[in-house]
């Protein structure tokens, strides 16, 4: 019981909240012509464990760009993760198969409680104001580079899906 207590804080990062706040923050591609740029950027605070970041990423071309993958250097793993309806009717969090589709001349928004960055194993403390740099590899091979600032969140009871995805982070308590 107190195990599922704890899964059910450490992913509280990835909850809806009204208390959410959001900085802009403008991405730059980096040694690629892609066009993404990324905007209104934040990650959740956290001592360990698990965290989520936030944004908007906009495509300024005339085709579909993919997003394939995220890295952080705050964590171990970092997957694109949806939030979806679960067959008991809950919400979980789940890798998101084929990655992130920017549709063309169109937004993607990241935010709690749907489409967003999921950090694990986190190396280090996010706390408020820390700045964060991630890299979005691409289908087609380029990379866009932003920078997220951390900020205290406390979100919904979104269960991670374990088998879907990676299945292998182990969650732990989080802010």
């Amino acid at each position: 019981m107190s195990l599922l207590a704890a899964a059910s804080l450490a992913l509280s990062g990835c909850g809806q909240s009204d208390a959410q706040t959001s900085t802009t923050q403008s991405a730059s591609p980096s040694q690629s012509s892609e066009p993404l740029t990324v905007s209104d950027t934040w990650i959740k605070t956290a001592d360990s464990g698990m965290s989520a970041a936030f944004g908007s990423i906009r495509n300024t071309s005339d085709k579909d760009v993919t997003i394939v993958s995220a890295a952080a250097p705050v964590a171990t793993m970092v997957e694109l993760h949806e939030t979806v309806m679960g067959s008991d009717g809950t919400m979980k969090m789940q890798a998101k198969q084929g990655g992130f589709v920017v549709p063309a001349r169109g937004e993607l928004k990241l935010e709690p409680g749907a489409n967003h960055i999921m950090l694990m194993d986190l190396t280090k403390p996010v706390q408020a104001g820390d700045e964060v740099t991630f890299e979005l590899k691409t289908s087609d091979g380029g990379t866009v580079t932003f920078t997220a600032q951390a900020k205290d969140f406390s979100g919904a009871n979104e269960n991670y899906t374990a088998g879907e995805g990676s299945g292998s982070a182990t969650p732990a308590p989080s802010k």
